[in-house]
This record gives structure tokens, C-alpha cells and sequence, in this order.
């Protein structure tokens, strides 16, 4: 069978834009939210934390009343809980809670952002919509150029990734706490992502999560070896 080829990435010479309007379904989506929610940031949400991160982790998209609402990834709803908890547990994040962008949270070393900047309805973006965020994830990649290890919450997360980076998906299947080389000294490292749905069905457990994260940031550089 022949296969029709993907459509090409929109071509892109930064990491943000903040008026982004490739996608008209989330465009629409990021207005209506506008609208219907006064006060809410939506718009595409930034990365946010350490500007020459060791450990940059990568989630799926802004949640409808988490960064949509806040402007900041993981802020403000339930997936971002065991998120900055157990950053902070770790050492790598100055609280153990994000409430809002402006608040005191400080970040070390680490850097989070989404494979899709935008939120998408029913938090699915469509493979196209993902597609047009590659040329924005490319160039964050290729700026981080002392990131060691990349943690990827959810198998979107990693395919966005590797078709970021030009690598086959074939040889390095997504599956929690798998670890990919990368070549270049980096490291890919999979988690299953931090929703409320893996979570309170135990899908992921709080030492689950925080196994695989401590794995990143020990691959990153930013805590010690254990023997």
C-alpha cells in the first residue's frame, strides 16, 4: 500500500511565537476560551524555567483551566501536582506548588514546555496540529544545548520528540521508564503522563513518577549517582 506523505512542518525560525495561528481549530478554540472564561491567559504558553537547562521535560499540551488559565505549563490544575511536588522533593524546584505564573517558583536546572502550545478541545490535539508545533519544539531543542536528559509525559510527548530530533520511532517505542540514547550525550526518557486519569486510576503511582524523574535528572547531571 502506498502512503501519502505527511504534510510539511510549517517552517519556523524560533522557539515561541505568542500569536501563533497555523492551527484554526485551536485558534478558535484559544478565542472561545477567551471569551467564555474571563481572565484566562489563553494563548500559546511558553516554556517555562531554567534558561540552560540540564533536564528539559516535555508534556502534551496546556490544559483547559491549568496553563491555558494561568500562562505557565502544568499551572494551576491537577497534572501539575506530582509535577512540582516531586521537583521540589528532588531539590529542583524552590516549592512544592504552582499556583500562578507571577507566584515565587523558581526552577533548577530544569525546564518544562508542550509538544503543542496551544490547548487543543478535549485536550487531543490532531496529528496536524502537532506537526505545526514541530518547528517550535526543532529550534528549543537545538537552543538547549546543555540539556542532557529529556523527559517525555506521554506518548505524544515522545513521538513529537523524535520527529523533532529526525529519529525513528520503529527503535525506540514508547513505555514507561524506557530509556532512549540519543546520541550527543542526551537522553530520552519516557514517563506515563502526570493527568488525573493515570493517576487516580494508579496507572501512574507517586513513586512511579518520581523513579523515572529522579532516572532523568541523575542522567541531566543534576544529582549524584546512586550506588
Amino acid at each position: 500500500m502506498v502512503r501519502s506523505a505527511s504534510p510539511p512542518v510549517a517552517p519556523t525560525t524560533t522557539c515561541f511565537d505568542a500569536d501563533c495561528r497555523r492551527c484554526p481549530r485551536l485558534v478558535a478554540y484559544r478565542q472561545e476560551s477567551r471569551h467564555r472564561y474571563t481572565g484566562y491567559f489563553s494563548a500559546p504558553v511558553p516554556a517555562f524555567g531554567a534558561n540552560e537547562p540540564r533536564l528539559l521535560i516535555v508534556g502534551l499540551a496546556p490544559g483547559l483551566h491549568g496553563a491555558n488559565r494561568t500562562g505557565r505549563p502544568f499551572t494551576g490544575d491537577h497534572a501539575g501536582i506530582l509535577l512540582y511536588e516531586s521537583l521540589h522533593a528532588l531539590g529542583l524546584a524552590s516549592q512544592a506548588r504552582s499556583v500562578a505564573a507571577d507566584d515565587a517558583l523558581a526552577l533548577h536546572g530544569v525546564r518544562i514546555t508542550n509538544a503543542v502550545k496551544c490547548v487543543p478541545p478535549d485536550n487531543k490535539p490532531t496529528p496536524a496540529e502537532a506537526r505545526q508545533c514541530l518547528g517550535f519544539l526543532r529550534n528549543e531543542l537545538a537552543t538547549l544545548t546543555d540539556v542532557r536528559a529529556i523527559l517525555a509525559l506521554g506518548r505524544i510527548a515522545h513521538d513529537a520528540l523524535l520527529a523533532a530530533l529526525d529519529l525513528q520511532r520503529s527503535a525506540r517505542a514508547f513505555a514507561h521508564a524506557a530509556e532512549h540514547a540519543l546520541g550527543g550525550e542526551r537522553w530520552l526518557i519516557d514517563s506515563y503522563h502526570c493527568s488525573r486519569y493515570n493517576t487516580q486510576t494508579r496507572r501512574l503511582t507517586t513513586d512511579m513518577f518520581r523513579g523515572v524523574l529522579t532516572r532523568a535528572a541523575t542522567l541531566a547531571g543534576l544529582l549524584p549517582i546512586r550506588a
